[in-house]
């Protein structure tokens, strides 16, 4: 599913990855930790098309990521990778279900199936009541839940989330992190995320450890 290459990345004098090697399965959830500044989340960059890696190549679906031209990649980010960040990046002048439409009319599929779509995952996710309320209406852990269903719209092959529960509260966490596998089960998503959260790491398939640019245990 994804493949990943000798990457490397430096910033001016800095190296934060010094050849990363790994291999992620088709429908894996896939822990990567490490502390602070171990390149956790410029690899997740990396993967997501979001950074440029100095060297090395990313497979995701047999596809050379690390290849593609500016519009390809694009294209391919929308249509395969979503995206879960710690702030939710919402459109505060939007309503819930056309923040989680944003990715399908970029896309081009038409207005009335990505409204159903969208209204699909609000039903999954129990946010039908919010599908009106701008996210300013709604509480954190609702505007997480809009921001996943924004990152499943265009039922990508693979999900990477950077710290998506740093900003929730201690409940909010947990409905958040067995949100993931249950959406594991159900759509067959691959899923890649950065955290410091130990319980959410240990609840994964797989833990990536980080240190020093490096993979110190995990492959």
């Amino acid at each position: 599913m994804i493949k990943i290459n000798n990457i490397k990345k430096s910033f001016d004098k800095l190296t934060v990855l010094k050849g990363i090697n790994a291999n992620i399965r088709k429908g894996e959830i896939v822990a990567i930790t490490g502390p602070s500044g171990a390149g956790k989340t410029t690899l997740l960059q990396i993967i997501g098309t979001l950074s440029n890696a100095d060297e090395g190549t990313v497979f995701i679906n047999q596809t050379e990521i690390t290849k593609l031209n500016p519009k390809d990649l694009a294209k391919f980010r929308n249509e395969h990778i979503g995206f879960v960040f710690q702030f939710h990046h919402l459109l505060p002048e939007f309503t819930a279900i056309e923040n989680i439409c944003m990715p399908a009319f970029i896309k081009g599929t038409n207005r009335k199936e990505a409204i159903k779509r969208a209204e699909e995952l609000l039903q999954f996710l129990n946010l039908s009541d919010r599908a009106e309320h701008k996210p300013n209406e709604m509480s954190g852990g609702e505007q997480q839940r809009v921001a996943v269903a924004r990152a499943l719209i265009n039922n990508p092959s693979v999900i990477l989330a950077d710290e998506p529960s740093g900003n929730l509260d201690t409940e909010n966490k947990k409905t958040l992190h067995q949100l993931f596998f249950s959406l594991r089960d159900k759509f067959e998503q691959t899923f890649v995320i950065v955290t410091h959260n130990n319980e959410l790491a240990q609840m994964s398939d797989r833990i990536i450890k980080l240190k020093d640019g490096k993979i110190e245990n995990g492959n």
